[in-house]
């Protein structure tokens, strides 16, 4: 399988309020970068989709090192996901989920897909240019969704 490194991060200005998503993929010396934003959104719903996104992005199977600064992504998907699931999409305190359709979607790319997945969380603001170049991007796509900047093609 070819290794890819992808780095996510999601922004919001106001929670709610615009929102962008931003994804870094590399594999050895190829780099792609993606960007998107919505105008009512909260901050976890753009880490959702940038961790969406960029999976939707792999062609084929991957070896995926994932890396993400939002401990509700990775809680989610390492932790809490098969609880929610077996409660019927409630959390431990009985109440749905929040986000449940990104969370169906986000599960199944993850366990559909044939991706070989490493979730690793890195300190947001922290000097990793990955997740530094994540963020830059993520606020694209902030810029995007206030009609500032024209929409990646």
């Amino acid at each position: 399988m070819t290794g890819v490194h992808i780095y996510t991060d999601g922004a919001c200005k106001g929670n709610p309020g615009p929102g962008g998503w931003g994804v870094l993929l590399k594999s050895g010396p190829t780099e792609k970068e993606l960007y998107g934003g919505e105008p009512l959104t909260t901050n976890n719903r753009m880490e959702l989709m940038a961790v969406i996104r960029a999976l939707e992005a792999l062609k084929r199977p991957c070896a995926v090192t994932l890396h993400v600064d939002s401990q509700y992504v990775l809680k989610g998907m390492t932790e809490w996901l098969p609880g929610w699931k077996a409660k019927g999409w409630r959390t431990a305190s009985k109440q749905p989920v929040k986000n449940q359709e990104l969370w169906q979607e986000l599960d199944q790319l993850v366990n559909g897909s044939g991706h070989a997945i490493e979730w690793r969380w890195v300190r947001g603001h922290n000097g990793d240019p990955g997740n530094e170049r994540a963020d830059e991007l993520a606020n694209r796509g902030v810029e995007v969704a206030l009609g500032r900047r024209a929409a990646p093609v």
